[in-house]
């Protein structure tokens, strides 16, 4: 629903399933490649479908015609944006969590902050959370990796 109503223009042509496994996601992105000759990116929501995709694009040849993104480990994923078959993957930055986790714990144990359903909390420099129904919120959103931190982040994680 998001991607129609946030970017029209994009024209969502197939969704699979490489099922975290490395050779299937290969398959399945070989699959759209020969499916749709003018596919213009893949979009892969797993550490291991991104790097499948992104690996088939570069042994294609189709660096510059395909841009492959989605959730990445920079350390996996180093090599794909210094080729260009990526402009940027996403995921979480460890240093913010574990940041926004201390932070978080230590107001919930030292100012005796109250985690319950609704609530707002600090997570100091990252920002605030608002617990959902089920007492969890996401503590940071994605960080984008592209050529001005890749080299950095891989060296972390």
């Amino acid at each position: 629903k998001v991607l129609p109503e946030k970017f029209p223009k994009i024209k969502l042509v197939a969704t699979v399933y490489g099922d975290d496994d490395s050779a299937k996601s290969t398959d399945e992105a070989k699959g759209l490649l020969k499916s749709y000759p003018n596919l213009k990116a893949i979009i892969a929501p797993t550490t291991v479908g991104v790097v499948a995709a992104a690996q088939v694009v570069t042994d294609e040849n189709l660096i510059g015609k395909v841009n492959v993104t989605g959730l990445a480990l920079p350390s996996e994923f180093k090599k794909f944006i210094d080729n260009g078959a990526s402009q940027a993957v996403a995921l979480w930055n460890p240093i913010d969590l574990g940041y926004s986790a201390i932070y978080l714990a230590h107001d919930l144990a030292v100012k005796k902050e109250e985690a319950k359903p609704g609530a707002t909390l600090s997570i100091g420099r990252v920002g605030k959370v608002t617990l959902d129904d089920t007492n969890s919120a996401a503590m940071a959103p994605p960080f984008q990796f592209d050529k001005t931190n890749i080299e950095k982040f891989s060296k972390i994680y």
